[in-house]
């Protein structure tokens, strides 16, 4: 159960960001509910994530397995939940998205993923756990840029994720809209 109440005052920037995440997402997000109690951190945190969506160094689905690694690893139901849905839209493997929890024992990775994934739970441990020789395999793998990019993408989850964990904020049942309905009479 969430920790402050999901109904922020009803001003014009409220109405809007609900707007906007009914638009693009189906319904109105937790998080944006929950900061609507607090102007500035709203708009900072709209401002944030519009330059995160431009970042473009690392590829995308390594991005996402990265954070979704990272809220495994801090327990963001959340995260997890909403996570699984934007990946699952940008045409992410289902058994890739499923086995994120336990990435260890999964086949379904390459090399280079299972790295991305170690090195994402590495740097959400408290405190963070990463190891020279797994910093620089993905250094040269991925190139300075890129891996600046999965170390501040993850930096970033680990603030989403610990925001949300820490305000009780729970799935709202993204993952649920993608999974293949079960035909009738089956």
């Amino acid at each position: 159960m969430a920790r402050i109440s999901l109904t922020p005052p009803r001003t014009l920037l409220n109405r809007l960001t609900a707007w906007y995440s009914r638009r693009t997402y189906g319904k109105v997000i937790d998080p944006l509910l929950a900061m609507g109690h607090n102007r500035r951190v709203l708009m900072t945190d709209a401002r944030f994530e519009k330059s995160l969506a431009r970042w473009n160094a690392l590829d995308s689905g390594l991005k996402e397995l990265a954070v979704m690694a990272s809220a495994a690893a801090i327990g963001c139901s959340w995260c997890m939940d909403f996570g699984y849905w934007l990946s699952h839209n940008q045409g992410m493997a289902p058994d890739k998205l499923r086995d994120v929890p336990r990435w260890r024992s999964s086949d379904a990775y390459t090399p280079l993923e299972r790295d991305v994934m170690e090195y994402a739970e590495a740097m959400s441990a408290t405190p963070p756990a990463v190891e020279d020789d797994l910093a620089e395999r993905l250094r040269q793998r991925l190139g300075d840029a890129a891996f600046v990019e999965l170390t501040a993408m993850v930096a970033v989850e680990n603030l989403r994720s610990r925001i949300n964990s820490a305000l009780g904020l729970t799935s709202q049942g993204f993952k649920d809209s993608c999974e293949i309905p079960a035909r009738p009479g089956a």
